[in-house]
């Protein structure tokens, strides 16, 4: 039995009713701005107990990473994400979202064929993607630079 595009379109709109695109970008950019303010408000905590600014620069990503798993593990991060959407996919807590969700999904399966094996699923692309820009990027600024 073959469904026409038709009634396909039909049920697929009974299925998804639209999303609030209007509301649901509000959410993204207050969740967003959120993080990123947090990010600058952990700055300003470590400058005040008196970090030294490479600290301080290595402090922040490594506290925001270590939230996100955190919050991941627990299942809240989710939850922040299923509402705010886009807003969570701010780099370095979307990024350590995408780790450590899988891991922890697939971490029944063992460490190595599990948690090893699925780590990497969604950050590996980013991974590969993102070195290799850094050494076109790097390559290309050494020959502009001689």
């Amino acid at each position: 039995m073959s469904i026409t595009d038709k009634e396909y379109d039909k049920m697929a709109k009974k299925a998804a009713p639209p999303s609030p695109k209007g509301l649901n970008m509000i959410k993204a950019f207050l969740v967003g701005g959120a993080i990123c303010a947090l990010g600058e408000g952990l700055y300003k905590l470590f400058e005040r107990l008196g970090v030294n600014e490479d600290g301080v620069r290595a402090l922040v990503p490594i506290t925001l990473i270590v939230l996100t798993a955190i919050l991941t593990a627990f299942g809240v991060f989710d939850k922040i994400a299923k509402h705010s959407g886009a807003g969570t996919i701010v780099p370095i807590t979307g990024f350590a979202n995408s780790v450590v969700a899988p891991a922890m999904e697939f971490q029944s399966e063992g460490r190595i064929l599990g948690t090893g094996a699925e780590m990497f699923k969604i950050a590996g692309p980013v991974i590969v993607y993102g070195s290799s820009a850094a050494v076109v990027y790097g390559l290309i600024y050494w020959i502009t630079q001689r």
